[in-house]
């Protein structure tokens, strides 16, 4: 009789999914996803709660926040997170139109899977219709100046819809429009715009800084409260009596040797003043400290002072202030002084805060956020970040899109065009990643309580028309002219979107084993016991 052989486990079955168990999973995390924010797409999604295990709660329909804040731990599931993230980085607005796109990608190649249709087929028709669909969308794309304030406002108007801001969209976007203009179209970037918050008053009292607003209050109360036409010295250098490099002893045999000591001192910081006053600077914005006595001279001498300002403050005032930061005081110079109409302290709710304003032609600006609770105005931040990501991307990239669902119909529509021109089981995943574009109408139908089959079989019907901007008005449920709605997005959204999606679901669809990877080696510093 045989000996009978023992198996022998290289792996363990317990860290180890394979094959079409692998896929399923990986899909259906995905899938899981990209459900739990679709309920918050377009004007009438849906807000979520989220709440930490302190009891702080989070109350937002913003799709990056909503996935930045769960614990998520299928790793296909934190790859489509990852979409989220990266479209926020990129556009900062379309997280959500980016998440349930690449989750609907995955549900519709779960099907052609069971067809039997190769995932490697899937995933070369999925990279050919990502390809075939940037050149659609470029062509679909309409230009868009800097100085057409009216369309900008427009795109604002889009993004705030069915946020937290709605209730002053109107103000909250001119707001932006001038945000972004004033800080030119090619240093257009969302950190040049600051968001800063302050609970009480409301929504409307929202205000447009023409400078900074710095959570520093002036260091001494004998400085001036508000300086007009301020000459600004910012200084990344502190205002105090130097340490030497190395460990130094001062040995001090009598009294009289002690007071040169202080005399000395004293007349380094009046050199330093006399250094800023020479300048010809009435405010000092200092990165470091600023010593008592220091803080003394400065108010002898009218000269309004804040200090540990932060570095990222520091850079924003030079940009709006068009001021110079000084490493080495004895180089300060009239040339390098910043200026600003108006520099005062200002008491906002419980705080002290310095309000650098009215500066000429600034390159960096600040949204004063105000509204009647913390959670409403963490909502209206997230909402006008949105807005100025998209005026910034519209700007950058110059192209817009019609909205409302309509850039979508249309590129499934042209997509299924292409699709016929191909060969082989790929011409089926070009059109699952036309029906999967369509999951965006259906859920803004869905989410507003219309009849998501209806309703895109009438924006289809209109698109085969040649309705190009042909898309869903969620407040009357009827077809309408988008653009002639004003119901415009930055291309960039959706060529993002398009492309962040396609790739994470291609990757995942790759995948046929999940494995539990080995644990990190120890740390290599040898054990005491072992000495």
């Amino acid at each position: 009789m045989a000996e009978q052989q023992q198996p022998i486990y290289v792996i363990s079955d317990s860290t180890r999914t394979s094959g079409r168990d692998a896929q399923r999973n990986n899909i259906l995390a995905a899938k899981i996803v990209a459900e739990t924010v679709r309920t918050t797409l377009g004007p009438k999604g849906m807000d979520k709660m989220l709440v930490d295990s302190l009891g702080d709660i989070i109350v937002t329909n913003d799709g990056v926040t909503i996935l930045e804040e769960l614990s998520v731990e299928h790793p296909a599931a934190k790859m489509i997170v990852e979409v989220a993230k990266t479209q926020e980085s990129e556009v900062g607005d379309g997280t959500t139109t980016a998440v349930v796109f690449a989750g609907e990608l995955l549900k519709r190649a779960e099907s052609l899977l069971d067809k039997n249709v190769h995932p490697t087929s899937i995933v070369r028709g999925y990279r050919l219709a990502a390809e075939e669909a940037q050149k659609i969308l470029k062509k679909l794309g309409r230009s868009v100046s800097a100085d057409d304030t009216a369309l900008l406002k427009n795109i604002a108007l889009t993004a705030m819809t069915g946020k937290g801001a709605e209730v002053a969209k109107e103000h909250l976007s001119s707001l932006v429009v001038d945000a972004v203009r004033l800080i030119g179209v090619h240093s257009s970037t969302l950190e040049d715009v600051s968001i800063e918050k302050k609970s009480g008053a409301s929504i409307h009292d929202t205000e447009l800084i023409k400078g900074l607003l710095l959570d520093k209050e002036r260091v001494h109360s004998g400085m001036p409260l508000s300086v007009k036409n301020a000459k600004i010295a910012l200084l990344d250098i502190a205002l105090e009596v130097r340490s030497p490099e190395t460990d130094a002893k001062i040995q001090i045999t009598d009294p009289s040797q002690f007071q040169s000591f202080l005399d000395m001192e004293e007349r380094m910081f009046k050199d330093m003043v006399d250094s800023v006053v020479s300048s010809g600077a009435n405010v000092v914005l200092c990165q470091k400290g600023i010593d008592d006595l220091a803080q003394h001279y400065l108010a002898k001498k009218g000269i309004y002072a804040c200090r540990r300002v932060k570095k990222s403050d520091m850079e924003k005032l030079a940009k709006a202030t068009h001021g110079t930061i000084i490493t080495n005081l004895k180089e300060l110079s009239k040339e390098d002084l910043g200026a600003a109409g108006f520099i005062e302290e200002i008491s906002v709710g419980d705080d002290k805060m310095t309000m650098v304003k009215d500066c000429v032609n600034p390159k960096a600006v600040t949204l004063l956020v105000r509204g009647g609770t913390h959670h409403v105005i963490e909502e209206v931040e997230r909402a006008l970040h949105d807005a100025v990501g998209d005026l910034c991307s519209a700007i950058k990239y110059g192209k817009v899109v019609a909205g409302a669902g309509s850039c979508e119909v249309e590129l499934a529509k042209q997509l299924r065009t292409y699709a016929h021109s191909l060969q082989g089981r790929e011409q089926l995943a070009v059109l699952s990643f036309a029906d999967s574009l369509e999951i965006i109408p259906t859920t803004l139908a869905e989410n507003a309580g219309l009849d998501p089959i209806d309703t895109l079989t009438e924006l289809k019907a209109a698109h085969e028309r040649g309705e190009v901007s042909a898309g869903l008005d969620v407040f009357t449920g009827k077809v309408v002219d988008a653009w002639a709605q004003s119901i415009i997005e930055p291309l960039q959204i959706k060529v993002q979107a398009v492309q962040s999606a396609s790739e994470v679901a291609e990757m995942i669809l790759r995948i046929d084993d999940v494995l539990a990877a080995k644990k990190p080696k120890a740390s290599s510093v040898p054990d005491v016991n072992d000495m």
